[in-house]
């Protein structure tokens, strides 16, 4: 079963291939990523696991293709050999071996190993010298020879008795400075590819350090720091054991006092350059790095945990947990993003089969049907976050027009010698005995057309909302295919729009000017001017003071109407025009003047001045509230009707008139080239996810 939850992974990284690696690939594998500088012996670690010669070797950057290595344990053909290995599957003294008396004769063909690439399936490579030659062309096919980079891995099997199954991406070793053709920037570019292979939470980190340097600064470890800077999901590989310093160790490493990692560090031995160029093989220096750690003296006690034969191992058993816990999460996540892109793909539309009338005829189907959807609260995809469509046309009506209004006060604008003058006024040459309904009628329209204001920004609120809908719809993918359609249609209900905020604007006048043109004074809900009357009565008395001196009632520092009047000059002080003519009244009548040429009432108010201006005050306020009332009922249905209800009516019929027998049909049904290569993208994308999503499913 482990075995199998390995080759699902290895079919997976198979099947994504296609799609690069990195950031590319939808899905996020569990994977063992390998990192570490040029001069790190990273790629003697990985030959040292496989057993056998087998990468580029060269000066500057050999690796410049991700190298995904799927290790496959293929029993020996042999049962006495097989036997054996069962024993120790990276015993690689094997009897061949001894009876051969020399390791470094071993066959180069051997059917009980060999390796096969993914873009060349079905085809062999039992010479491990060619599997090199093969890296090495298939990467020049994608880069070229000037050491530039590609981050679309290389998939290589290797079938082999001598390997446990495992599954290690080898990436660019890092370098500082650009050596002979490489370009500047180098630097920056490995590191980007490096980082978006470890960045992602389902890579393991195998860092390969130099122990005969300063851990602290090695570039693998700094690198695997940036994106796991806990140590969570790295374990560190410690090279040049056998280079050190005398009397210096890992052992401080080891147990975790230098720079700790959750699964520790394994120490190896590789092969120098000297041993290379002897041909020492792999199997030889494999034997030398157990007699190493079992003959050290930091070592012999801990010799068990150290070497390659350890480091597979436990490679092996770190996969294998991290699969089982992700194998759930990576089906999850094939589904999401197959559904992803399946949605995707038919929100592109398929390709062009039919004749330009019919895409028209369907895109303004469905830009109709969507629009309509969306104002009445019926659209597929209602929002969770926010208001939308018809509810935010709504919040506009209710929460802010209707608030606006309510919140206007007509006293704001009003004041109490503006309403005495109005009243001298409205009775013209005979004074008035009562409070005067031409007054009232006057002060209350002058409000009233205070409301044109607020009901014309709400039509163009309203348009905004409409125009907000209309860019919802045309924003998605469906309706960027057609670009030119898409303006056309656009434009047609921007202006069909502009069309109709007109009559609209002249509805809502109209009920404004039909409140202001007939003031209901019989209205059912208009406070009755004797209830008035009362109410202010009450009021000026709850308000009556006695002088101290004189022992007589005041009202708001003047004498109360209710005090009987002694003399002449109080009836005239009292009298309508008392507070306006007191001055004028006292002198002789043989001095009269002619009246100024701005005559304005001044002087301080009569009782029944104040009292007639409170009357008026208290039936504006109850007839305003009325008008509030109908306005803000009646201007969001007028709007309704004229722009709302008549768009969702004839918007579709106005977008046919003027695309579908549009001159330049052909035109507009040009399809975006970003929209041609997108469904492209899909497709493969789907077709990669279906495979994949097969795959998952055998678990």
């Amino acid at each position: 079963m482990d075995e199998t939850l390995i080759s699902i992974i290895n079919k997976l990284q198979d099947t994504l291939a296609p799609l690069g690696g990195g950031s590319q690939s939808p899905i996020d594998l569990p994977q063992i990523t390998v990192v570490g500088s040029q001069s790190s012996g990273k790629s003697s670690v990985l030959e040292n696991v496989v057993g056998r010669d087998f990468l580029p070797r060269g000066t500057g950057i050999v690796t410049r293709r991700p190298l995904v290595l799927q290790l496959i344990n293929k029993r020996s053909t042999n049962s006495e050999k097989s036997s054996q290995q069962k024993q120790d599957l990276l015993d690689l003294n094997t009897s061949e071996n001894q009876n051969d008396g020399s390791v470094s004769n071993q066959k180069e063909d051997n059917v009980d190993e060999w390796g096969e690439f993914l873009h060349l399936p079905g085809k062999k490579f039992y010479n491990f010298n060619e599997i090199r030659e093969e890296i090495e062309a298939e990467t020049e096919r994608t880069t070229g020879n000037n050491a530039g980079l590609s981050p679309v891995p290389i998939n290589l099997r290797i079938y082999s008795p001598h390997v446990l199954t495992l599954t290690l991406v080898d990436l660019p070793g890092l370098t500082k400075v650009p050596v002979g053709d490489q370009p500047p920037d180098i630097e920056k570019q490995i590191k980007s590819m490096i980082l978006t292979y470890i960045s992602k939470p389902n890579a393991i980190i195998l860092s390969v350090n130099p122990a005969n340097a300063d851990l602290a600064n090695s570039d693998g470890l700094k690198l695997a720091k940036e994106v796991d800077p806990e140590g969570k999901r790295t374990i560190g590989v410690l090279t040049k054991v056998d280079l050190m310093d005398r009397g210096t160790d890992v052992v401080d490493i080891l147990a975790g006092r230098v720079i700790p990692l959750r699964y520790g560090y394994v120490p190896v031995i590789n092969r120098g350059q000297k041993d290379i160029e002897l041909k020492k093989t792999i199997r030889e220096a494999l034997k030398d790095e157990a007699h190493f750690f079992e003959d050290h003296e930091a070592y012999r006690s801990k010799a068990a945990y150290c070497g390659t034969p350890y480091l597979a191992k436990k490679l092996n058993n770190i996969l294998l947990h991290h699969i089982k816990q992700k194998l759930p999460e990576i089906k999850e996540k094939i589904e999401k993003a197959l559904k992803k892109f399946k949605n995707e793909l038919v929100s592109l539309g398929p390709e062009m089969i039919d004749s330009p009338n019919s895409i028209v005829l369907n895109m303004i189907t469905d830009f109709t049907k969507e629009y309509i959807g969306i104002l009445d609260g019926e659209a597929k995809d209602l929002s969770s976050q926010e208001l939308s469509g018809g509810a935010r046309i709504s919040y506009v009506f209710h929460e802010i027009y209707k608030s606006g209004v309510y919140s206007l006060n007509p006293f704001d604008k009003i004041k109490d010698s503006d309403i005495r003058t109005i009243m001298y006024n409205s009775s013209g040459y005979a004074p008035s005995l009562f409070v005067g309904t031409e007054a009232f009628e006057v002060l209350v329209k002058q409000q009233i057309e205070r409301f044109h204001s607020p009901s014309e920004k709400l039509v163009l609120l309203v348009v905004d909302e409409l125009i907000r809908i209309l860019k919802q719809i045309t924003s998605q993918n469906r309706f960027a295919r057609f670009p030119q359609l898409r303006d056309a249609l656009i434009n047609c209900f921007i202006d069909f729009i502009k069309e109709n905020t007109t009559p609209t604007n002249a509805l809502v006048n109209d009920i404004i000017d039909g409140e202001e043109t007939y003031i209901n004074t019989a209205h059912p809900d208009l406070l009755r001017g004797s209830d008035a009357m009362v109410i202010v009565q009450e009021k000026l008395r709850a308000k009556t003071t006695v002088d101290p001196k004189s022992g007589k009632s005041l009202i708001g520092g003047s004498k109360s109407s209710n005090q009987p009047i002694s003399n002449e000059a109080e009836k005239s002080s009292n009298s309508f025009f008392g507070g306006f003519f007191s001055s004028k009244s006292k002198k002789s009548t043989e001095f009269l003047e002619s009246p100024p040429k701005i005559l304005k009432a001044t002087g301080e108010m009569t009782d029944r001045e104040t009292t007639e201006t409170e009357v008026i005050k208290l039936l504006i306020d109850s007839y305003y509230n009325i008008v509030k009332k109908n306005v803000a009922d009646s201007i969001p249905k007028a709007i309704m009707l004229k722009l709302i209800i008549k768009s969702k009516n004839d918007i579709q019929k106005v977008l046919l008139e003027k695309l579908y027998d549009s001159p330049k049909l052909d035109d507009l049904v040009n399809e975006n080239e970003i929209t041609i290569e997108r469904r492209k993208e899909c497709k493969k994308m789907i077709e990669v996810l279906n495979n994949a999503h097969t795959i998952v499913e055998s678990v």
